[in-house]
């Protein structure tokens, strides 16, 4: 046996393996150091953007998990490890992940651009996914609503981003719709008029747009006005209410009929019977 080869050998193999593994440290340390001069990077530039910091946090992350992924895949290639099994079994089990969490990535998939799209924010009262009321959280996967008779509502964000969004303070001011019956016989100018000398008065109704009081349409009662005050959304139902005591009290106070059904159709008969019975007078 020759010892002086076997040593020969052992030093050559040595040398071969503090090579690789000098190589394999040095692969590692300059990797990581691109890896977080990428995440950096990509953090502040999403920074700029309005995007939620949880967002950008999440994005990170899996950026950095498969970065990470890829750098010893390609370390143990270096090292002439068969990668292609370790590829083989990611993707499997990529597959097996996405499969068994279908519901819950839709859902962090449309938290994602909840956030990103930002068509509402905490705070805004919305309509969506058959839920109206007021967010209260947008998390990643679910969005907390409290409905107007102050129900706590989880809604999945899949769901809710598949919906169409309302968002009703989204704008500086919202339409009160409301209408109010005349009588045929009350002079619509005459109740125009009054209706919208008086809505200026209550409170928080705001100037510009002014409020709208036209015919809508005509009915059996008589005209059917389209009474319509404009307020900021916070004040919605305060304006809706105080306008419907208003159309009461300014009708009763101007001292309108109520309306009657059919009202021409009775007049109409009223004549005719009064003529009727004139001609039965006149022949007698």
């Amino acid at each position: 046996m020759n010892w002086n080869n076997i040593g020969q050998n052992l030093l050559v193999w040595g040398a071969q393996i503090g090579i690789k593994v000098v190589g394999a440290v040095l692969l590692w340390v300059i990797g990581r150091t691109l890896i977080s001069f990428a995440i950096n990077l990509l953090r502040r530039g999403l920074a700029k953007r309005p995007i939620e910091p949880t967002v950008i946090n999440y994005l990170c992350s899996t950026v950095a998990v498969l970065l990470n992924i890829t750098l010893v895949v390609a370390i143990l290639g270096y090292f002439g490890v068969q990668t292609t099994t370790f590829a083989a079994l990611i993707a499997s089990a990529g597959v097996a992940v996405g499969l068994a969490w279908s519901g819950l990535l839709s859902n962090f998939a449309a938290g994602v651009f909840l956030m990103i799209l930002r068509p509402f924010k905490a705070g805004d009262v919305i309509q969506a996914a058959g839920i109206l009321g007021t967010v209260e959280e947008i998390g990643l996967f679910v969005t907390t609503i409290n409905t107007l008779d102050n129900v706590h509502t989880i809604v999945g964000n899949g769901k809710l981003f598949a919906d169409n969004i309302q968002n009703f303070s989204a704008n500086p001011y919202r339409r009160v719709d409301l209408v109010a019956q005349l009588n045929s016989r009350v002079d619509h100018r005459q109740a125009i008029d009054l209706l919208k000398s008086q809505l200026s008065k209550i409170p928080n109704v705001i100037e510009s747009p002014a409020p709208d009081v036209e015919i809508l349409q005509f009915t059996e009662f008589g005209p059917l006005l389209a009474v319509r005050p404009y307020c900021n959304n916070k004040h919605y139902w305060q304006v809706y209410f105080d306008t419907n005591k208003l159309i009461r009290e300014a009708f009763g106070d101007a001292g309108f009929p109520a309306p009657e059904r059919n009202i021409l159709v009775r007049e109409s008969m009223n004549e005719t019977n009064r003529g009727d019975a004139f001609a039965r007078a006149s022949v007698h």
